[in-house]
C-alpha cells in the first residue's frame, strides 16, 4: 500500500506517492486538492528536499525512487539525472547517452512518462534548435522550472 501526500508548492499542489521502497510519483496537479496535515513517514524526506528544492537551497535529490515503467523508461529516467542543475540537454543528445541515436522519438516518449516531476529532471530536456517542446506539467511550469534553477537570474524592471 502506497502513502501519498499533497503539498503546495510555487507551481500549484504536487501529489506525491510512495512507500518505504521508495517514491513512485510526484505529480503536479491542475486541480485544487486538500493538502496533507500530516506528511506520511515514507514521504517525509521527499516533501522536505522539494521544499528546499523550491526555496532555492537543493540542487540534487537524495531519494530512494520506485517508478513504474518499461526498462527502456528506466534508462531514459536514469540518464535525465544525469542533466545536471541549471543545465538542459536536447532529446538528441539524451538518445545519444542512452546508446541509440535513432531513438529521439522513444526518448521523448519516455520522457513525457516521467513518473516523477523534478526529482527526474525531463524539465530540462529541450528540443535541439533550444525551443521548449512539450511538457506532461504544462510549458508554463517547464519555462518556470528553468528560469528558477537558471544561473543568470533576470531582474524584474517592473
Amino acid at each position: 500500500m502506497e502513502d501519498v501526500a499533497f503539498i503546495t508548492t510555487p507551481l500549484g499542489v504536487a501529489k506525491i506517492t510512495g512507500s518505504s521502497e521508495g517514491l513512485s510519483s510526484i505529480i503536479v496537479l491542475d486541480s485544487e486538492e486538500p493538502l496533507t496535515d500530516v506528511i506520511p513517514e515514507s514521504l517525509e524526506d521527499a516533501v522536505y528536499q522539494l521544499n528546499e528544492y523550491f526555496e532555492g537551497i537543493r540542487t540534487e535529490f537524495q531519494l530512494d525512487l520506485n517508478p513504474e515503467g518499461t526498462e527502456f523508461q528506466k534508462k531514459v529516467w536514469l540518464e535525465l539525472q544525469n542533466i545536471p542543475y541549471g543545465r538542459t540537454a536536447s532529446y538528441m543528445e539524451l538518445s545519444k547517452l542512452i546508446g541509440d541515436a535513432k531513438a529521439i522519438r522513444a526518448v521523448g516518449s519516455a520522457n513525457g512518462r516521467n513518473p516523477l516531476w523534478i526529482v527526474v529532471p525531463c524539465h530540462r530536456v529541450i528540443g535541439s534548435d533550444g525551443s521548449l517542446t512539450g511538457y506532461a506539467g504544462g510549458l508554463h511550469r517547464k519555462k518556470w522550472l528553468l528560469e528558477h534553477e537558471s544561473p543568470h537570474k533576470q531582474q524584474s524592471l517592473f
